[in-house]
């Protein structure tokens, strides 16, 4: 067994290498690693090395590629899977260091200690200019409660702060164990004097410090960014420290980087770090030992911890449910953007042949396109599940077999708001979505959706024409559907309708208003199907 090591890894990672009997461990760098692709079975790398089509070429005997860090953007995973590659990262593993990082921060703007330095380095003694605050008594809030989230929440605990938190993917039975208090955007915004970002990058996320969330906030709120420097809008930050509504704001990272004369360099109460939150030695060593432990796991056990793209199958499981697979992702993700609330269970009812077959495969893919829209690495087949445990998700799956079932997939999602549903099929070999909540409507499962709820009543549909071709928004598809009337004799509540519209572009958020103009109309949400 070749283990071709393209970057530096830590010590102990390499001695636990090459512990194992009859491997054979090479250990290069990035300008010299490529003359032994050819014989390797295994390549560790960082980020330095990038995993291309054509390096995958040269490697015909590699197996998996193992990256010690969080993401795979050096790694080509289409081509990996194309080739038969497992791709394995190592989600987590610098953690704690972000986290305390993220404390370290909060502490510097508290007690201003990047400016007292400063100070008194140049000379001056200035004890009245530098009163600080105590952490004691003061709301955090933590906007993501995944692996870093919580670490912050463990760590800021003995401040005696109060912790506050925003996640639409945890579970409030989840949150409530880690002792979070969960709020909507607002009211965390509202009353928190610290605000902490631990989410990932996704065009919900892009720019979600804007003005109108900083004019949401308590005045004088400190702002920490140690997770994308995407989550905010810097000019909105800089007139907003510049106001005082904003007291201060510490970043580890930036939109661009190096920043060089970002504007937000030169506001005395910004303090900033060069992206440094997961670099220490701690963390470096961390996920050199995970990786090379998963590593072995799966070249002697066939166990794939932690994998980034689709798993091997047989040939005869994949013919069986292989079809369904995008199906599942697809309803998934359509009902990640239309359910409301915290989730805590997420249903599976599987119906006809399906219900006969393995269906863990289905499962995992169903729950990785209800997880990705929150996460900075993808879901995927192999770590769905263990992502929705650790979020505290209840996942349930339930069997309707029998000749009298057309093949097809509801999943279900129960929050504190209720229960949302969807269900689908395969109509000439493409994933269709057949009800949503119970109420029949066909529609496409790709592109760009708008969902909307509505009274039925006369003229929404026109109503919602009219805005959509006032707004220059085409219409590709409209599908129309409406409870059965015979569900509820005997009131006069006018029935639910539902549409899903396909657009050629995107919905915008205004578009989105104007729809809400028609008393009618109940609901909106703008769907996205289409992975980035």
């Amino acid at each position: 067994m070749n283990i071709l090591v393209a970057e530096p890894l830590a010590p102990a990672a390499l001695e636990l290498l090459r512990a194992q009997p009859n491997w054979n461990v090479v250990v290069a760098d990035p300008k010299t690693y490529a003359a032994h692709l050819a014989d390797c079975d295994a390549l560790l790398v960082r980020s330095a090395v990038k995993v291309t089509k054509d390096l995958l070429a040269q490697a015909p005997k590699l197996r998996v590629i193992g990256r010690a860090g969080v993401g795979v953007d050096n790694v080509d995973l289409q081509a990996a899977t194309d080739s038969g590659v497992l791709v394995m990262n190592t989600p987590g593993g610098n953690a704690v260091s972000v986290a305390e990082h993220t404390l370290a921060l909060m502490l510097s703007m508290a007690r201003s200690v990047p400016q007292a330095s400063a100070s008194t380095k140049s000379g001056k003694w200035e004890k009245k200019k530098f009163l600080g605050n105590e952490l004691r008594g003061k709301t955090l809030g933590i906007i993501g409660l995944g692996s870093i989230g919580r670490e912050v929440v463990r760590r800021a605990k003995p401040f005696e702060m109060r912790i506050v938190g925003y996640d639409p993917y945890v579970s409030s039975q989840s949150a409530h164990d880690l002792g979070v208090e969960l709020l909507s955007l607002p009211d965390l915004y509202k009353q928190s004097d610290y605000v902490t970002l631990h989410v990932a990058l996704t065009p919900e996320t892009d720019h979600m410090l804007d003005a109108k969330a900083f004019s949401q906030m308590k005045p004088g709120v400190r702002i920490v960014n140690c997770a994308r420097g995407e989550l905010i809008d810097p000019d909105a930050l800089q007139h907003a420290l510049e106001s005082g509504q904003v007291a201060g704001a510490a970043l580890d990272v930036f939109e661009t980087e190096p920043p060089a004369e970002a504007p937000l360099l030169r506001v005395d109460s910004v303090v900033a770090t060069p992206h440094i939150a997961g670099s220490t030695e701690e963390a470096q060593e961390i996920v050199g030992i995970r990786i090379v432990e998963q590593l072995i796991e799966y070249l002697k056990s066939g166990v794939a911890l932690n994998a980034v793209n689709m798993p091997a199958m047989s040939a005869e499981q994949y013919r069986a449910v292989g079809p369904y697979v995008n199906l599942a992702e697809k309803l998934g993700m359509f009902l990640s953007h239309i359910a409301t609330g915290n989730p805590h269970t997420i249903r599976f009812v599987y119906f006809g042949r399906l219900a006969d077959n393995n269906t863990q495969i289905l499962r995992n893919s169903g729950l990785a396109g209800i997880l990705s829209r929150s996460l900075e690495y993808r879901a995927n087949l192999v770590n769905s599940m263990q992502i929705a445990t650790q979020r505290g998700f209840r996942v349930i799956e339930q069997r309707e077999p029998g000749q009298a079932h057309m093949d097809s997939i509801r999943i279900e999602i129960e929050s504190e708001a209720g229960l949302t549903s969807v269900m689908g099929a395969l109509v000439l070999n493409k994933p269709r979505l057949m009800q949503v909540d119970g109420i029949p409507c066909e529609a496409t499962l790709d592109g760009n959706l708008l969902y909307s709820r509505n009274e039925d009543v006369p003229g929404v549909i026109g109503f919602i024409g009219t805005v959509l071709g006032k707004n220059c928004t085409n219409i590709a598809n409209f599908a129309l559907g409406r409870e059965d009337a015979s569900l509820r004799p005997n009131t006069s509540v006018p029935l639910t309708a539902i549409s899903i519209i396909e657009t050629d572009q995107p919905v915008t958020d205004s578009v989105i208003s104007q729809l809400f103009e028609n008393r009618a109309v109940k609901f909106v949400r703008r769907v996205k199907l289409n992975r980035e």
